[in-house]
C-alpha cells in the first residue's frame, strides 16, 4: 500500500519529456591568429571568449567621403595606414627650384591642403579659391608620388622648415612658427609619401573595391581582414621599381651638378682668355676708345695735359658764376640736383663741347655743385697732404701779421698749378663776398663750404671735428687776407 503511494507520487512530480525545456548550450568561438612573422603582434588571444552577437560588426562603408569626414571604422578599425587628409591651414611656402633650375626664394603665406596624393596651394582658403577660380585655371600643387621630405636648416635661416623634393627635381620649403603645427604636417605628408611609394596608397576605392596598404611604417593591430599577411611579391616588386627611380633621380642630380661645374669652369677659362687678350689702357687711349678723365685726375697731370696752370673746367665754372650767379641767394651753400650734376660731370669727362649757358644748366647751383665735386674728387687736395700740418701750425700763430707771413710763405711753396688755381678761386670768392647783401653769404659760410673741400689730412687718424675746425679757420683766414697773401689788387 505504501509502495503504491510512493510510485504514484513520483509519477505526479516527474515532468513529461515533451514539456521539459532545456536551454541550448552557449555557442563559444575562439578567435585566434597565427603569427606569420616573429615580429607581428597578435590582436586577440585564446583566452578571449566572444559571444555570437560580438561577431556581427558594423559593415564597412566603401564610400570615401564616409571614411574621411564621418570617421566610420573602415580603415581605422582595420588598422591600415590610410592616407591622411588635412582640411587646410596657412603655412609659409617658398619654391627654390623647378626641375633643377634654382629660383629666387620668396616666402609667401598660402592656404595648404593635403589631398589624396598631392599638396595644393591656394591664396585664400580652399572654398574661397574654388569659388573665385577662373575656368581653365588650376591651383598650384605638388605631386607627392616619388617625392622626398626631410627637415632642413641649410636652405633657410628660419626655424621649423621642411623641404619637399618632387620626382621632377622641384624643391619646395614649408615653414610654420609653431613647431607642433609643422610637425603635424610633416607626419601627414611623410605618411602619404610612404603610402604612395609602396604603390597602394592606403584604403582607396578602386575597380575591385577597397585596397589594402602594404606600408611597413604602421603595423595593423587587428586581423579582421581576410588573408592578412606580409607584403606580397607584387608589392616588393613595386618597391624595387621605386628604389630604382630614386637612384635614377639621384644620379640625374649628380650629373646635373657635374655639368654645372663644367659650365662654370668653361666660363672661367673664357674670362681668363678675355682678360689676357684685352688691350692695355694706353692702347685704348691712343685709339680714342677711352679718354682721359677730368674728374678724379691729379691736378698737375690735368694741367700738363691741357697745357695750362689752371684747369679749363675751373675757369669755365668761375666765369659762369660771376656772370649770372653772384647775387643768387645761398650761392655755393645750396646744392644742385645731383643727377644733373652727374650728367654735367659725364659730359666733361667725355670732353664733349660744353656750354654752361645752355638751358639744361640753367640752375646755377648745378654749376657750383660740379665745381665743388671737382675739388672733392682730386686724388690730392688743392692744399697738398704734406702742407696740412704746416698750415695748422701757422694758423695757431697769435700775431696777425706773423700769421699772414707764415701762411703766405707756405702758399708760395705750393706747386704752380695749385698756387694759380688757389689764387684764381680765392679772388672769385672775394667777389662773392662783395655781394653778400644779396646772396647772404658770409666769410664764415663760405669757409664752412670750402674748408673740407679744399684740404684734408692724408691719414685721418685724429679727431674729425678737430680737423674740420682747423680746415674752416685756415680757409676763412686766407679768404679774409687774400689781398695780402696773393697780392691781389683792389
Amino acid at each position: 500500500m505504501a509502495g503504491t503511494r510512493i510510485t504514484n507520487l513520483q509519477k505526479a512530480v516527474r515532468p513529461l519529456p515533451q514539456q521539459l525545456t532545456v536551454a541550448p548550450p552557449v555557442s563559444v568561438q575562439l578567435r585566434t591568429k597565427t603569427s606569420s612573422s616573429p615580429g607581428e603582434r597578435l590582436s586577440q588571444s585564446k583566452s578571449m571568449v566572444l559571444q555570437d552577437s560580438d561577431l556581427h560588426q558594423k559593415p564597412i562603408s566603401r564610400h570615401r567621403r564616409n571614411q574621411s569626414q564621418h570617421g566610420i571604422a573602415g580603415a581605422g578599425a582595420m588598422g591600415t595606414s590610410s592616407q591622411v587628409e588635412l582640411q587646410g591651414e596657412y603655412l609659409n611656402k617658398a619654391k627654390i627650384s623647378d626641375g633643377g633650375k634654382k629660383h629666387r626664394k620668396n616666402w609667401t603665406s598660402t592656404w595648404v591642403v593635403l589631398d589624396a596624393d598631392q599638396l595644393t596651394f591656394y591664396k585664400e582658403s580652399k572654398q574661397e579659391a574654388l569659388a573665385n577660380l577662373k575656368p581653365g585655371c588650376k591651383p598650384d600643387g605638388v605631386a607627392l608620388c616619388g617625392a622626398l621630405i626631410d627637415w632642413t636648416t641649410e636652405k633657410s635661416s628660419r626655424r621649423n622648415v621642411l623641404q619637399i623634393t618632387t620626382h621632377t627635381g622641384s624643391e619646395y620649403l614649408l615653414q610654420a612658427d609653431c613647431y607642433t603645427t609643422i610637425c603635424k604636417w610633416y607626419d601627414a605628408i611623410k605618411k602619404t609619401v610612404n603610402s604612395l611609394s609602396n604603390g597602394s596608397g592606403g584604403l582607396r576605392p578602386g575597380k575591385t573595391g577597397l585596397r589594402r596598404s602594404a606600408s611597413t611604417e604602421s603595423i595593423p593591430r587587428h586581423s579582421s581582414l581576410p588573408a592578412y599577411g606580409s607584403a606580397s611579391p607584387s608589392t616588393k616588386q613595386r618597391s624595387m621599381v621605386y628604389r630604382r627611380s630614386i637612384n635614377m633621380f639621384t644620379s640625374s642630380k649628380l650629373k646635373h651638378s657635374t655639368s654645372d661645374s663644367a659650365d662654370k669652369s668653361g666660363v672661367k677659362n673664357r674670362l681668363k682668355k678675355f682678360i689676357i687678350r684685352r688691350p692695355s689702357m694706353k692702347t685704348l687711349q691712343e685709339k680714342g676708345i677711352i679718354k682721359d678723365r677730368v674728374f678724379g685726375c691729379h691736378l698737375l697731370t690735368l694741367c700738363e695735359r691741357e697745357g695750362t696752370t689752371v684747369p679749363s673746367f675751373v675757369k669755365l665754372c668761375l666765369e659762369t658764376v660771376e656772370r649770372r650767379g653772384l647775387t643768387v641767394d645761398g650761392i655755393y651753400r645750396v646744392s644742385g640736383n645731383l643727377s644733373t650734376v652727374q650728367k654735367l660731370r659725364f659730359m666733361v669727362d667725355q670732353e664733349e663741347e660744353l656750354d654752361l649757358d645752355a638751358s639744361q644748366w640753367e640752375d646755377i647751383h648745378v654749376v657750383t655743385g660740379a665745381l665743388k665735386m671737382f675739388f672733392r674728387e682730386l686724388p690730392e687736395p688743392l692744399f697738398p697732404f704734406r702742407f696740412f700740418e704746416l698750415f695748422v701750425e701757422a694758423i695757431k700763430t697769435k700775431d696777425r701779421r706773423q700769421k699772414v707771413q707764415a701762411v703766405k710763405k707756405l702758399i708760395q711753396q705750393l706747386p704752380k698749378p695749385n698756387l694759380d688755381t688757389m689764387k684764381l678761386l680765392f679772388g672769385h670768392l672775394q667777389r662773392v663776398l662783395a655781394c653778400s647783401t644779396k646772396n647772404l653769404m658770409s666769410s664764415q659760410g663760405v669757409s664752412i663750404v670750402f674748408g673740407p673741400t679744399l684740404m684734408w689730412p692724408e691719414m685721418d687718424c685724429g679727431n674729425m671735428a678737430f680737423n674740420m675746425l682747423y680746415q674752416n679757420q685756415i680757409v676763412e683766414f686766407i679768404l679774409m687776407e687774400s689781398r695780402d697773401i696773393f697780392d691781389l689788387g683792389m
